[in-house]
């Protein structure tokens, strides 16, 4: 009897040490849900698999079962299976369902859907006639999983709703939580990227609540949206945090799947031995772990990798064609066919046009689909949590796929039919091909509703761009040059961005940074620091950024502005254009003028970009203050040796642009963009007008209204601890003496907010601040506070003229595909046609000075182009700059 107790007694001290299995589980930790197993499994006295059938035990079941799914967690795969094969044979004939699912899920990690699906059609049925209701919803939730990784989005998304309805019902909310992840990424691979990323944010809120462990893996499906739309830098840190979490939480495929993603980030922006060297150690991950679908697909981004980089394109050629024939034996078709256009396109690098073309033929395509995907890995998503017995089901096999392909696959498909079209000699049809990878670019902005959104995902088709203006060159015509200029460059501008959110939750990070913000003021005023601070800072513009991905995009969109169009605004305004271009290195300038169009190829470009770079520092130094006259003296040499240096690569189309026209509209490209061209000798005194492309430059003319001569719908302010501040808001008001003035500490953000939105002018003397690191953080000192560049989103009418003597917030980070981003260019998106802003600090005297003649220029009628051009004639310190109309 004593000895019957004592067994009782062992098997409820099992029991307890498996629930304690499953909650390790339920929070991402393997290691210890295994140690929590094996003593489990010691008090009932089993020591190792064996193949001999010794009786029927759902308790010793259950146990290894759940061991099999935390060994394969932790990289042991093969002991996984072992341990299943164990449980099958001591499980009752209710019970053999939590086991077949249990296979599915390890077959699916190890990224075998076909097996998965196999083993999971088997369970589905057992547990759908008469089993436990949580065990269905985890059955749904894996089955969600495997229909994410085929592609089947309906079915995915009806398992996921499911399976959380049934978790809602039964009180389970890890479950729900997973449900509504796997919900989220149907979004993801809709190419609804706003849509995925605010599933995710509730998610998050989820997980913290009931499973913390499972948010590394959410972190990195965050990543996996941030990807898709060009943003490698914010998806490199959240991928860092993942995989920080996964090598903590010792899940393996988890943290190899993080690799590979790392590498995409680096092969995406452009470190292809970076993203050789990620993808390397995913692929040695993988094959630890068994997942021999992963490992190829690590092997296929080496591979990307190396093409990129030019190395030994035959090799890639060779290898990429053998592992196409690979995924299509796994029946992996992205993949497959992802590998079969790296073939191609490596073999024209090798210069073997015939067997590119074999590559190529239309046999080895798979269908064009419709819908914007994510990456070029397939990707998974969140599994139910390890030894909760996961899932079984049917799936709909002869169904059609739910979102086509990838983006980036057909993508790559545009790319290789243009570079293939192009070595046969058929530049139109390259062109053709190029124009339509371009198309999907533009349909997958539409959905985007924030600017860091709008101007990031140009990145997704920078090859595409970079063929298309080759070819165009190829071909000497200048017309042809422009209009694919016109194509490739600063896009985003084609799309208004969505208002900004005003939620709760924004709102209250918005009122705390402020706060902040002033805090660090007055610490920099008394000479202290407070890192502290400044990281809160960064956390709290996080917080509103990630909110602003979540906007959906309105989907208007400008036509692009055609040759015709740009030629006759030039003509009205008697101005040639100069458009500057980095091709491949090379700086070129198309130039427009009378008519005509031309095309000069100029010189390198980075020594012209390292000289703007050199003259920015320069003239930031000599706008100090006490400078020694040696020092000074110095400084002046090195502006007029970089000065030189820059006019002299533009001095042909400059002159060419002036011979025929009394002023110039001028688009820079990349680091150009930082540039006071009004300094370059041949420009003092002419009307300027910069802008990101023609096409911006041409919508503010249309939009720009004549300026109101008694100020009656204007705004001054002026900001706190500027010296100069008030006094020149006060000369201002002389010259618009109807206008709405707000100084002192009436000047908070909140009035300025209000009295901006639908004046037609506004001007502002106040401290400005350009952050790089954040840039719609860029911002104005208010008297309570900063006017950062976010806050412009949340008028629903910027003014149309808008002058910021302030220090810097003309500058601005420029992506690729030239798309810009700054306090500057957020009034450009938004609406105002001009803007006057300076590029470097400038001196408080030559500032109020140039600001007072430029107002008084633009009261008697002149342009804001020829009012700034004859304000700043006589200053040579002076780098204000005219955006927009001119």
């Amino acid at each position: 009897m004593r000895d019957s107790g004592r067994a009782g007694t062992l098997r409820e001290q099992a029991e307890r040490l498996h629930r304690l299995s499953v909650e390790a589980t339920d929070n991402g930790r393997p290691a210890l849900a295994a140690r929590r197993l094996r003593q489990a499994l010691d008090l009932l006295g089993w020591a190792a698999p064996s193949t001999e059938h010794t009786g029927d035990d759902s308790l010793l079941a259950r146990l290894l079962t759940s061991l099999a799914h935390a060994e394969a967690e932790q990289g042991r795969s093969e002991l996984g299976m072992e341990l299943l094969d164990e449980a099958q044979r001591r499980a009752r004939a209710g019970e053999l369902a939590i086991v077949h699912a249990q296979r599915g899920l390890m077959h699916l990690r190890m990224g075998s859907s076909t097996q998965a699906l196999r083993e999971l059609d088997i369970a589905a049925p057992m547990l759908s006639v008469d089993g436990d209701r949580v065990e269905l919803a985890r059955v749904l939730l894996n089955r969600s999983v495997i229909h994410i990784t085929t592609g089947h989005v309906r079915q995915a998304r009806d398992d996921a709703r499911r399976s959380a309805q049934l978790a809602h019902a039964h009180g389970h909310p890890v479950i729900a939580a997973k449900a509504l992840h796997n919900d989220g990424y149907c979004d993801l691979l809709l190419g609804d990227v706003p849509a995925a990323l605010s599933v995710f944010a509730r998610v998050e809120r989820l997980y913290q609540e009931v499973n913390p462990g499972f948010l590394p893996v959410l972190a990195l499906d965050r990543a996996r949206a941030l990807l898709a739309v060009g943003l490698t830098d914010e998806a490199g840190h959240t991928l860092d945090r993942a995989i920080d979490g996964f090598r903590r939480q010792r899940l393996m495929q988890d943290y190899a799947e993080a690799e590979l993603a790392r590498a995409q980030c680096a092969l995406d922006a452009g470190r292809h031995a970076e993203a050789r060297d990620w993808a390397r150690r995913a692929e040695t991950h993988f094959r630890r772990r068994g997942s021999e679908a992963w490992a190829r697909r690590a092997e296929l981004m080496r591979l990307r990798s190396d093409l990129a980089q030019g190395t030994a394109p035959r090799s890639v050629a060779r290898r990429a064609r053998d592992l196409a024939a690979r995924f299509a034996q796994l029946a992996m078709p992205d993949d497959g066919e992802m590998a079969r256009l790296v073939s191609v396109r490596a073999h024209i690098a090798a210069g073997h046009l015939t067997a590119a073309e074999s590559a190529a033929c239309p046999s080895a395509a798979t269908a064009d689909g419709t819908a914007t995907g994510p990456s070029s890995s397939p990707l998974h998503n969140v599994r139910p949590s390890p030894g909760e017995g996961p899932s079984g089901g049917t799936t709909a096999r002869g169904g059609g796929r739910g979102r086509g392909e990838p983006l980036d696959v057909r993508l790559m498909r545009r790319l290789a039919e243009a570079e293939l079209a192009g070595a046969q000699g058929h530049r139109g049809q390259a062109l053709r091909k190029v124009r339509s990878g371009l198309a999907l670019i533009d349909s997958h902005r539409g959905t985007l509703g924030s600017l860091d959104m709008l101007t990031g995902v140009a990145a997704l088709g920078a090859d595409l761009a970079a063929h298309g203006l080759r070819a165009a060159l190829a071909g000497s015509s200048p017309r042809q040059v422009f209009a694919w200029s016109e194509r490739c460059r600063a896009q985003a501008f084609r799309f208004r961005p969505t208002r900004a959110p005003e939620d709760d939750q924004t709102a209250e990070a918005l009122a705390e940074l402020r706060q902040l913000a002033q805090q660090m003021h007055a610490d920099e005023a008394a000479g202290r620091r407070r890192p502290a601070l400044r990281r809160r800072c960064l956390e709290l513009e996080q917080v509103i950024r990630e909110r602003g991905w979540q906007l959906p995009g309105v989907g208007e969109r400008l036509a692009p502005a055609t040759v015709a169009a740009v030629h006759e605004a030039l003509a009205e305004d008697g101005l040639a254009l100069v458009s500057l271009l980095n091709v491949g290195g090379g700086l070129l300038a198309v130039v427009l003028v009378n008519g005509r169009c031309h095309l000069h190829r100029l010189s390198a470009y980075e020594p012209v970009a390292e000289a703007a770079r050199r003259l920015a520092g320069d003239l930031n130094a000599q706008a100090g203050r006490n400078l020694r006259p040696a020092l000074k003296a110095v400084i002046e040499a090195s502006i007029q040796r970089q000065l030189g240096v820059i006019a002299g690569a533009l001095a042909a189309p400059l002159r060419q642009a002036l011979s025929g026209a009394r002023g110039i509209v001028l688009i820079p490209t990349m680091g150009l963009s930082a540039v006071p061209w009004g300094l370059l000798p041949d420009l003092r005194g002419r009307p300027l007008a910069v802008a990101p492309s023609a096409l911006v430059w041409l919508a503010a003319r249309r939009a720009a209204e004549p300026f109101v001569q008694d100020g009656s719908s204007s705004v001054l302010v002026a900001g706190p601890d500027l010296e100069h501040a008030e006094r020149e808001i006060e000369r201002l008001g002389a010259v618009h003496p109807k206008a709405h003035t707000l100084r002192g500490e009436r000047a908070t953000v909140s009035a300025t907010l209000s009295a901006l939105d639908g004046a037609s002018f506004a001007h502002f003397a106040t401290h400005g601040h350009h952050e790089r690191e954040n840039v719609l953080f860029s911002r104005l000192d208010l008297a309570d506070g900063p006017l950062m560049a976010h806050d412009l989103q949340r008028l629903d009418r910027t003014p149309g003229h808008v002058v910021l003597s302030a220090c810097d917030v003309g500058q601005a980070v420029v992506r690729a595909g030239d798309e810009l981003l700054g306090f500057t260019a957020a009034l450009l998106y938004l609406g105002t046609s001009t803007v006057i802003s300076s590029l470097t600090r400038v001196p408080d005297a030559v500032a109020e000075q140039v600001m007072v003649a430029y107002h008084r220029g633009v009261a008697l009628g002149a342009s804001p182009a020829d009012a700034l051009a004859a304000a700043a004639e006589g200053e040579p310190a002076c780098t204000f700059v005219c955006f927009g109309a001119g």
